[in-house]
């Protein structure tokens, strides 16, 4: 993995800078924008709805009257949209030879893939990506946005310097899928604390402790509790999810009744943790009792499908 910080090699000033083109400036692409326009990028943009985009000409920009129009004025192209079906159809008109394509819409792993080969094929280089950011971060100094990209070293290479104007750009590889596959997966585990912080909030929500004082608590004890990832990923690297166990699987399903009944008499639902401590009672039903949590991750393939297919349909 490359990590290349925010902070660029100094140019001279005779060195012009990349122009490129926006495609989407909703809040994501807007921040983007100007963030290429105050590092004084020429930028052309272009929005399905071309009053979203009225303001950046103020700005600097180049408004386009059409997706393929945009595509013509800059070889370096970034798409900003809704979804990996606005992407195709911004694009159908255009072409796209010869032209540097990197996608900053947000997609899955196979997404990024086929999208990789899609453009490959209408003989564009591609880069897609996956943004750790909130639009506010973005352009802001020292507040911890990057990007995730994947797929085309050679583009990644040439364009780096500015692809890291609105935020650090961190290069995970060649697989077009990727950087969409790390977005996910830090979204997934951000989604799985923030369940957690629900619930925690949730106990004490009929008690005299208020959630301001308790706030700090949780956020060191999450803080503490997060370096156990490195313990994980040794583990999973050495196939050994016994080794350095502290409080192994057999011992935290015990503990997973206070947990519940808790829950029951606070008159809180247990909703958000049952999942999880049905696959650390599984996994323990398996016969691993002396690991620790590595392995509830893996449900039998059938019921694993049947849980994504509930999901998906509901």
């Amino acid at each position: 993995m490359t990590d290349n910080a925010l902070a660029q090699p100094e140019r001279s000033p005779l060195t012009p800078l990349t122009p490129l083109t926006l495609l989407g400036t909703g809040a994501m692409g807007t921040a983007l924008a100007r963030a290429w326009l105050a590092a004084g990028h020429p930028v052309t943009v272009w929005n399905r709805t071309p009053a979203r985009a009225a303001a950046l000409a103020g700005e600097g920009a180049t408004v386009a009257v059409s997706a393929a129009d945009a595509v013509a004025a800059n070889r370096l192209v970034v798409a900003c949209l809704l979804d990996d079906a606005s992407v195709g159809e911004a694009l159908d008109a255009a072409d796209l030879t010869g032209r540097d394509l990197v996608n900053l819409t947000t997609g899955t792993p196979a997404q990024g893939r086929e999208r990789a080969a899609w453009a490959e094929a209408r003989g564009a280089r591609f880069l897609d990506a996956g943004i750790m950011a909130v639009p506010p971060m973005i352009g802001a100094s020292g507040s911890g946005a990057y990007v995730f990209y994947s797929g085309s070293a050679a583009l990644f290479e040439e364009h780096r310097d500015t692809l890291a104007v609105p935020a650090r750009a961190t290069y995970v590889g060649a697989d077009a899928g990727f950087a969409a596959l790390h977005d996910v997966a830090l979204l997934s585990a951000m989604s799985g604390m923030f369940a957690g912080i629900t619930h925690a909030f949730a106990l004490i929500r009929r008690e005299d402790i208020a959630p301001k004082d308790f706030a700090p608590l949780l956020v060191s004890w999450l803080t503490a509790m997060a370096p156990m990832a490195h313990g994980a990923a040794e583990r999973l690297d050495s196939g050994d999810y016994g080794k350095g166990v502290v409080s192994n699987l057999a011992m935290q399903v015990a503990g997973t009744a206070t947990l519940l009944r808790t829950a029951e008499e606070q008159g809180v639902s247990a909703e958000l943790l049952t999942p999880y401590l049905a696959l650390m009672e599984r996994r323990l039903a398996e016969g691993h009792g002396d690991e620790d949590t590595t392995g509830a991750d893996r449900p039998p393939p059938e019921r694993s499908s049947e849980l994504l297919t509930e999901l998906l349909t509901k």
